[in-house]
């Protein structure tokens, strides 16, 4: 009995537009690019890019992860995205900028972070 290994190959080679998701957190900056109807083409974090512990959630972190990021989409041939932010983290500012610098035009900028219309109680009061 032998087993073979299945291994996928990327088919999407010509897409000219996408969405790019940045979620910024206090720990970490997950980006990720979907094509027009939502399909994931790529990811990368500031985890991935070898920043551990507290350095992950810096803005250096954030633009690295993000011109790797970047460099992924214009191989698929994206040419003009849509970006969605989300969360409170310091990655944010410095992930768009670097996205925006890496020549692949940006059509918009929406911020969907869920603000809560009174919902759950939030955790205590942090004491330093």
């Amino acid at each position: 009995m032998t087993t073979r290994k299945r291994s996928r190959k990327k088919t999407r080679q010509n897409v000219v537009y996408g969405k790019i998701y940045i979620q910024s957190t206090f720990n970490n900056t997950l980006l990720t690019i979907t094509d027009r109807s939502g399909s994931v083409l790529s990811w990368n974090s500031s985890g991935t890019e070898e920043f551990k512990g507290s350095k992950k959630s810096t803005a250096f972190a954030a633009q690295q992860a993000s011109d790797k990021l970047a460099q992924k989409a214009i191989n698929f041939g994206i040419q003009e995205v849509e970006i969605f932010v989300k969360g409170p983290g310091a990655g944010r500012d410095s992930a768009i900028r670097a996205i925006s610098a890496s020549g692949i035009k940006v059509k918009s900028i929406r911020d969907v972070t869920p603000v809560p219309h009174n919902g759950c109680r939030p955790p205590k009061r942090r004491r330093v």
